[in-house]
């Protein structure tokens, strides 16, 4: 795990930088979590977003369990219930909710850090639906670029339910938006760290010697994933 030291952060917290193994770890987990999920009747296009979200968290517990992925036992990952979040460690009020929050027990040891290690933000999405398209951006992507979550993190996740389309629709979607607000450069683009159909990556500014990259899982409601491991 690479958690540099020197690097700038907020006041009062560590700074971590996620690995690129422990980055992967993340979604292969929550590919495997919600193959599970899915399964419920409850997770279809027309549930609420909250229901399905639980029903992933639920799902990606069960896959670290399982002993299905080999690195489980040097990855120690907790996969922590959605809870309220202070952007700043000054602020005495919550100022949001992450909804998949990431623990990793080798850096709470190492740094007695209690706050996430990683944040995954969830999103429905539809490519043929600009306001999805255009809340994923601001009310998604955007709350890592303004640091209103993960301020201290170098890396942030997103889970996009596709619920109509495809998956290069909805991607398509979001990158019109990003277009459109002359933002070419935060574009999504392919994963460099799992190439795979749903996957995608993207980099987005936060100060002049600052930026926070994200990786997309984009999950769809219909055949489940292939079975994959690290």
């Amino acid at each position: 795990m690479r958690l540099p030291y020197d690097a700038a952060a907020s006041a009062g917290r560590q700074f971590i930088a996620l690995a690129r193994e422990f980055a992967a770890a993340i979604l292969l987990t929550v590919e495997e979590g919600w193959a599970v999920a899915v399964r419920a009747s409850s997770v279809n296009a027309g549930a609420r977003e909250i229901e399905i979200t639980e029903r992933l968290r639920d799902g990606m517990r069960e896959a670290l369990r399982s002993g299905k992925f080999e690195w489980a036992q040097s990855i120690n990952m907790i996969v922590l219930p959605g809870t309220e979040s202070r952007s700043r460690p000054e602020q005495v009020a919550p100022d949001g909710r992450t909804d998949i929050p990431i623990l990793f027990l080798e850096i709470f040891l190492r740094f007695d850090e209690h706050n996430p290690h990683a944040i995954i933000e969830c999103k429905r999405v539809a490519g043929n639906d600009s306001n999805l398209c255009r809340e994923y951006v601001v009310e998604g992507i955007d709350r890592f670029r303004k640091g209103k979550y993960a301020g201290n993190h170098s890396t942030g996740f997103m889970i996009g339910y596709v619920i109509a389309s495809d998956v290069t629709t909805a991607t398509t979607g979001i990158n019109g938006y990003l277009t459109r607000k002359s933002r070419d450069d935060e574009n999504l683009e392919s994963s460099s760290i799992l190439n795979e159909p749903w996957t995608r990556q993207s980099r987005h500014p936060r100060t002049r010697a600052s930026t926070i990259e994200l990786h997309h899982a984009f999950l769809t409601f219909g055949k489940q994933p292939p079975d994959r491991c690290i």
